[in-house]
């Protein structure tokens, strides 16, 4: 039998604008030991882009340390298979100084390749990503359907980078990623890596979507919202509209970080493509259906002890999952 370790980390999951940044922070000063956080997001990697990422305030920052958030420049590109190198050093490290490393963010992937593994993937055929550069996302969505519509089904058609990956495995190998990813489905029996305790935050979608609406707005019209959540949005005194902006303006937006939710709708705002009203009811649309498709995700991960976020305070989560290292 494997006898956990004394720093056992946790993994906080939960939908976007669900308050996993508080939770862990509460955890982290809660915990025998004290805890630091691990970012698993794959926007807040980038430096500069703060209006839309929802990155921890600095006065979280301040309190427990942060790590993978604000680590490469937005021209850069950043794999999970980059992440995961850097985070299980990480969790070593953290754990040899008697840390508790609590991982949040919001990208499932990245947990997911953290429990469970990389799945067996090629690496990159750029002659192949060049040759459908120009290629719109609604017909490479097209495209995937045809091919694989198990992937096509769970990929947005506004998710271009996932709908290349997609395409580009197949082409490489004459494989689906679906079925190239079966070692990913839910097993009983299944262990994952590093022994985590799973903690979850349960909240039901007619109090989620609200929350997600208010940040959506705090992003784009600071103004028009409450002090305290225009400065949680806005972290600089910028509003997303004018980050972009002045980002794009720079060359500052590689071709990942462009494609970040909210920043490629104010980006087709820009280039004339909407109105500025427009790009913010989209963006606010799409922020609603990746929280569903989280929701999707959620229900994947075992043994998770679920919380009822809308009924408790931070404070309240952390001590009750302080109980669960025993």
């Amino acid at each position: 039998m494997r006898t956990p370790h004394p720093c056992r980390p946790y993994v906080i999951l939960g939908p976007t604008a669900g308050g996993k940044s508080d939770l862990a922070v509460a955890l982290a000063e809660t915990l025998p030991g004290g805890g630091e956080i691990i970012g698993a997001d794959s926007m807040q990697v980038y430096r500069h882009m703060d209006a839309g990422t929802a990155k921890p305030p600095k006065e979280l920052c301040d309190r427990v340390p942060h790590h993978m958030v604000n680590i490469v420049e937005p021209t850069e590109r950043f794999t999970v298979a980059d992440w995961l190198e850097q985070v299980e050093a990480l969790i070593h490290s953290l754990q040899a100084r008697g840390k508790t490393p609590i991982i949040v963010g919001g990208t499932n992937l990245y947990l997911k390749a953290l429990l469970e593994g990389m799945f067996d993937g090629p690496g990159q055929d750029e002659a192949f990503r060049a040759s459908i550069k120009d290629v719109k996302n609604d017909e490479l969505h097209t495209q995937l359907t045809q091919i694989d519509p198990e992937a096509a089904g769970r990929i947005s058609p506004n998710d271009r980078k996932r709908i290349v990956r997609a395409l580009e495995v197949h082409h490489m190998t004459g494989e689906t990623i679906s079925s190239r990813q079966q070692q990913w489905q839910e097993d009983p029996d299944k262990t994952y890596r590093h022994n985590p305790i799973m903690l979850g935050m349960h909240w039901p979608v007619e109090e989620i979507n609200p929350r997600i609406n208010i940040r959506v707005k705090a992003m784009f019209f600071p103004d028009l919202v409450d002090p305290l959540l225009a400065a949680a949005a806005c972290p600089n005194g910028e509003s997303l509209p004018a980050e972009t902006k002045r980002l794009e303006d720079a060359g500052s937006l590689g071709e990942q970080a462009r494609e970040a939710l909210g920043y490629k709708q104010v980006l087709e705002h820009i280039h004339g493509q909407m109105t500025l009203d427009e790009s913010f009811e989209r963006t606010k649309i799409l922020t609603r259906r990746f929280a569903k498709q989280q929701r999707t995700w959620l229900r994947r991960f075992q043994n998770v002890s679920w919380l009822p976020a809308q009924a408790m305070s931070p404070e309240e989560m952390a001590k009750r999952a302080c109980k669960f290292k025993d």
